[in-house]
């Protein structure tokens, strides 16, 4: 979607950083463009960008559906002192802090973050409708506060969801290889220790005999 989007926004690309009417910086300066090979392809990124909004938008709705018939949201969900403990959470990443808040499945910084990017998630969705139909959906389109807004939105989110992404690859290089190989299987391999107070099977058998 990200790779898609970005082929659609080289066509008008508007948006930059600037400072007293001086630019910084421009998403994205031409050797981006260049070096991916982006330019003149707007046709493509709109084939790819409206076909796999469907999967996203699909994928998005089953989930919020199986985390609410597995209960799988109590989890997932912020409770009032998550906002609290949160910032206890980084502390404790970032080694500043020894000891770490309470926790169940999730802690309490990685409940605001998931449930954040499923918000996130509804609010491209929204966007990317206003700006793809702003005459049939002005009504929207004009509640995100006009095409101009809402495609800033649009493109806030994409950065957000690039974020979302470092941090999460930062975090799993920290917890190690077995935990990245966890999140990608879907399960985690431990070596079982030999018990000091009972001799393995084998060795067992081999007194006896």
């Amino acid at each position: 979607m990200i790779w898609s989007g970005i082929l659609i926004y080289w066509a008008n690309q508007v948006y930059g950083i600037r400072i007293f009417g001086y630019e910084l910086f421009k998403f994205f300066p031409p050797w981006f463009y260049e070096y991916l090979g982006i330019p003149f392809r707007l046709a493509e990124g709109l084939q790819l960008h409206f076909f796999f909004m469907w999967f996203f938008a699909v994928n998005g709705v089953i989930y919020i559906i199986y985390t609410i018939i597995s209960g799988e949201w109590r989890a997932l969900v912020p409770i009032p002192a998550s906002f609290k403990r949160a910032p206890l959470v980084a502390l404790h990443d970032a080694h500043i802090v020894k000891k770490l808040p309470p926790q169940g499945k999730y802690n309490d910084a990685q409940r605001i973050a998931y449930t954040s990017i499923i918000l996130m998630g509804a609010g491209s969705v929204v966007t990317g409708l206003a700006i793809y139909k702003p005459m049939q959906l002005s009504w929207l389109t004009s509640l995100l506060g006009g095409y101009e807004w809402a495609r800033w939105e649009h493109f806030y989110l994409m950065i957000g969801y690039v974020l979302f992404f470092v941090v999460h690859i930062v975090q799993v290089a920290l917890a190690g290889w077995a935990n990245f190989r966890s999140m990608i299987t879907g399960y985690d391999a431990v070596d079982a220790a030999v018990s000091v107070d009972k001799p393995p099977i084998a060795a067992t058998e081999e007194a006896a005999a």
